[in-house]
């Protein structure tokens, strides 16, 4: 005899069976049952927020802070209609993901009722499966393939419909097992030799790093292959996470999105090494291409659809980063020998004056010169802002324009401690600074946003003040879409700003902050900066600091 059970306390339980620890959700009438039943599952955290799109950012935050698997549960037709710019972002980046809404009845959706969408097919363009519940007896095989899938790489969010008839009915079901796929894999022995004898070959090749090196956990692998050969090394253009170590002597910092600048950045190199990643995705358009002509291409990778994606590559490995860099390190060492090794040591000493490391100091001086500005320089808030943080802060950036210099003033040190916009999609920043800090609750978070992109997400405040999360929140507030202005100036020669402003009425985000839940302070002088950000980041508590600066293009 099989336990009964209802369709509401086995999605529960298969969750928790799953690892999910939280579950991320805004409630509605579609979604009663499930509420109904946590309190049967005391052990799973219920994490509300306040509109859908929070509620599936908070829950990439938390993932991409954990590499772990997440569930969050929103609304029917409507609901799940909020949630999509937050779950394109989810998809961005490969996050893996169940994402759950209540549907109406089995039947009673035929009759077209109040908030009926066909909610399988509004999910899919942006999920790698989507399935509604017609049978309870199904409902353990759809879980576990949905969160098989989901963890599977390409990792990325799935979507399950749970009609309410499903969730309420009973019935004696097997929950079955979890099954997770090792896809920690290397290339062949024949692939393997033929990759390091091109890398051999090359005179000046160039490292490219992406997100993948997150996933992997192969920083430090990744740091070894390119002082092995003594080679320049960069992340992707889209510098989201932390791809690479900083500090490692080769680190030259990420590439930029503009296709002049990064093609006589790589005009210099005769081959690139590109591990984990999509290399040069750009934003806007450009008549010149990013990759120099002629310059050849090897790719390592689980993301299939990255391999040889725009730029056809030489070798192209779908293969695990980390497992692969662990052979192919010590292969091209003992292949290289001593010539190998005497290239190293000069490789790295020329790069040892344009470095990051060095770049930094220049980037800094720089910004000094600035430090009595008024209103304030946004790079001097950056920089006072990042010399504040606590060492194992972890940084959640979404400062599009104050923020510009973070990427060259904070270092990565873990694949965890550094989080930024992927999608372009704003507004993620607050709410996945939320999840960020659940995920790592002995670890300060500080949020870095923009204006702009603040008032997107703002109720997310209310969230990390409801759970008491060690998360601090600076805004730069310039005042408007300081983004757009430059761009529209840039693009069209025109300095009249339709509708990117908030200046009529100003926008008070303290007296926002504090209606929320938060303590809040507000910054106007820059030499308030240094000591104000010291204290805030030093008491417990989820903050904001408001800092207001200077917005002219």
């Amino acid at each position: 005899m099989k336990n009964r059970i209802t369709g509401r306390s086995a999605f529960l339980a298969l969750l928790k069976d799953e690892g999910i620890t939280h579950l991320f959700g805004n409630p509605g009438t579609t979604e009663l049952p499930i509420m109904h039943a946590l309190k049967d599952h005391p052990d799973l955290t219920y994490v509300m927020a306040m509109q859908e799109s929070l509620v599936v950012a908070i829950a990439d935050g938390f993932s991409r802070a954990s590499g772990r698997l997440v569930a969050c549960n929103v609304h029917v037709a409507p609901g799940l209609g909020n949630a999509m710019g937050s779950l394109y972002n989810a998809q961005f980046t490969g996050t893996p993901m169940i994402l759950t809404a209540g549907q109406q009845e089995q039947g009673h959706g035929l009759m077209e009722p109040l908030l009926y969408g066909p909610l399988v097919r509004m999910a899919e363009p942006l999920v790698k499966w989507a399935v509604e519940v017609t049978r309870l007896e199904d409902l353990p095989r759809i879980v576990r393939r949905a969160a098989k899938i989901a963890t599977t790489p390409p990792t990325g969010p799935v979507f399950i419909s749970l009609p309410g008839d499903i969730l309420n009915s009973e019935a004696g079901i097997e929950l079955g097992r979890s099954t997770r796929v090792d896809t920690r894999v290397k290339p062949s022995d024949e692939a393997l030799q033929a990759l390091t004898q091109r890398i051999l070959k090359a005179q000046r090749p160039v490292v490219i790093a992406g997100d993948e090196i997150v996933k992997s956990d192969a920083l430090s692998e990744a740091a070894s292959l390119a002082a092995a050969l003594g080679c320049a090394a960069y992340q992707q253009s889209a510098p989201y996470g932390a791809h690479f170590l900083s500090e490692s002597p080769t680190f030259m910092g990420a590439l930029s999105r503009q296709q002049k600048q990064v093609r006589e950045v790589l005009s210099s190199y005769d081959l690139m090494i590109v591990l984990g990643a999509d290399p040069l995705r750009m934003s806007v358009h450009s008549e010149v291409d990013p990759l120099p002509e002629g310059l050849p291409i090897v790719q390592i990778g689980l993301v299939e659809w990255d391999l040889g994606k725009n730029y056809g590559a030489e070798i192209a490995l779908k293969a695990d980063v980390k497992e692969t860099l662990r052979t192919l390190v010590p292969a091209l060492k003992a292949a290289g020998g001593a010539a190998l090794e005497a290239r190293a040591k000069q490789g790295i000493a020329e790069l040892a004056s344009k470095n990051w490391t060095a770049r930094r100091k220049l980037v800094v001086e720089q910004i000094a010169k600035a430090k009595d500005k008024s209103p304030i320089d946004p790079d001097w808030l950056t920089l006072q802002m990042i010399e504040a943080m606590p060492d194992n802060a972890i940084l959640v950036d979404e400062g599009l324009t104050s923020g510009r210099q973070a990427l060259s003033l904070r270092p990565h040190r873990d694949r965890y401690g550094y989080h930024a916009l992927a999608s372009g999609g704003i507004g993620w920043g607050l709410p996945a600074s939320v999840g960020v800090s659940m995920a790592n609750p002995t670890r300060p978070v500080v949020c870095y946003s923009g204006d702009g992109s603040a008032m997107y997400s703002i109720q997310a405040l209310w969230t990390a003040a409801h759970h008491k999360l060690p998360l601090n929140v600076v805004i730069a507030n310039n005042g408007g879409y300081r983004i757009i202005k430059q761009r529209l100036l840039a693009f069209h020669g025109d300095d009249h700003y339709v509708g990117m402003d908030f200046v009529d009425p100003k926008v008070d985000f303290a007296g926002l902050a504090t209606s929320l839940g938060l303590e809040a302070i507000r910054i106007t002088e820059p030499s308030e900066l240094k000591s104000k950000l010291s204290s805030a980041f030093s008491c417990p508590g989820a903050k904001l600091i408001e800092v207001i600066v200077d917005g002219t293009v």
